[in-house]
């Protein structure tokens, strides 16, 4: 008779367990469709956003008619003038043509010989309006009539501000990336070395005591351990690891804080509430991780050699006119927004397939350029700190 409430327990706790399991799977989905909606959400919008600006200007700029100036028809003539004159001898009034015929073509449009229909494509448009929001502006592709002018100036002011979102919220993923990569390697390495100089499992210190190799380092000697605390002068290493112990006990208490509200998660009114709080703690930590990033500036530099060299291998494949070194200094002129407009694209809408690569290649541009900052903050303080260290000599008062 006692077995069977054991029984009953037991088939209650199987059955609980297997029900448990089909939520703990929706409660795992939910938590990774909330977590990658803002990323997917701002991507999403730039994407929108591009199609409509292709489809706004390819409308405007396509349809437009094109009427023959007075001014075309006086460089036609010009033209002719200047060909006319010319005598069967060249070589006596050659330079006399170079100098017309320079000074003619200067005073030429390029709307005159191009058909709008022709530039103006979805793909043209599209790959026009991936120019404006990045800021690269090659040139080559710009709006003719009035009301494209405005509606490009009006693109770009919403433009702008929408791809610096996706630029930082990239940024926070590929900082993300590179610090585990950057760590995860530095452990690999201090490893290799502990097994090599250290082939017990203790080590000994400069000062003679010994260490543990499989024994966890204490907090505050891992916060001395890293390079942003070795690297500042003995006065600033003590304040910055007492500010690192208090972000680390900040993280802690939300963590804890975020527990004891999990206890709540069976009231469905309490738990959509703790998803819509997770889903805005999230947008408010766009670009955190992007301001902790502390990697070499020298991997950095190499990761963009690599990067751009990628590209450089395949751009030739479809735009023939370049070689490696072309597309080399193209891809490294369109991630630095620079954009002169030298090196045009025959085929734009092939390099369309290519707006990820740019996306992440400006990013990855970003991040070395802020690094480089940094440590140039980080020197001038240094050349601060060593100017107000020197001791001023103390001027002679002579009696008069």
């Amino acid at each position: 008779l006692s077995s069977e409430p054991t029984n009953k327990q037991a088939k209650k706790e199987r059955g609980m367990a297997v029900t448990s399991q089909p939520l703990r799977g929706r409660r795992a989905c939910k938590k990774i469709f909330w977590a990658v909606f803002p990323h997917a959400c701002f991507i999403l919008s730039l994407v929108i956003y591009a199609f409509l600006g292709a489809l706004m200007f390819s409308h405007i700029e396509g349809n437009r008619k094109v009427n023959l100036s007075e001014e075309y028809r006086h460089f036609l003539q010009n033209l002719w003038d200047i060909s006319r004159n010319l005598s069967d001898n060249m070589t006596e009034n050659e330079e006399v043509f170079k100098e017309e015929i320079h000074a003619l073509l200067h005073t030429a449009k390029r709307d005159w010989f191009v058909n709008p229909k022709d530039i103006w494509t979805f793909f043209g448009s599209l790959f026009f309006c991936c120019t404006v929001f990045t800021t690269v502006g090659y040139g080559n592709t710009y709006p003719v009539t009035r009301a494209g002018k405005y509606l490009c100036m009006l693109y770009a002011l919403f433009g702008i501000p929408l791809m610096f979102l996706v630029l930082t919220d990239m940024g926070d993923i590929l900082a993300t990336v590179l610090s585990k990569s950057y760590n995860e390697f530095r452990k690999l390495q201090s490893k290799i070395l502990a097994s090599k100089f250290c082939p017990g499992s203790t080590c000994i210190r400069g000062d003679g005591s010994k260490v543990d190799v499989n024994e966890p380092l204490s907090i505050v000697e891992m916060l001395r351990s890293q390079s942003a605390v070795r690297k500042k002068p003995a006065q600033y290493r003590n304040a910055q690891i007492f500010e690192m112990l208090i972000a680390r006990e900040n993280e802690y208490k939300k963590l804890s804080r975020s527990k004891s509200i999990e206890r709540w998660s069976s009231c469905p009114e309490l738990d959509r509430g703790k998803t819509m709080t997770r889903v805005i703690e999230n947008f408010d930590r766009i670009g955190k991780e992007l301001e902790k990033l502390d990697v070499p500036i020298v991997l950095m530099v190499l990761v963009i050699f690599v990067y751009i060299s990628c590209a450089a291998a395949i751009l030739p494949n479809w735009e023939t006119r370049l070689d490696f070194q072309e597309a080399f200094y193209f891809c490294f002129i369109t991630l630095t927004t620079i954009g002169f407009g030298d090196t045009q694209l025959e085929h734009p809408k092939f390099f369309l397939f290519f707006s990820l690569y740019i996306i992440i290649g400006m990013e990855i541009v970003f991040i070395a350029f802020k690094l480089g900052q940094d440590r140039l903050i980080g020197l001038y303080k240094k050349v601060i700190s060593f100017c107000g260290e020197k001791k001023v000599p103390a001027k002679k008062i002579y009696p008069k």
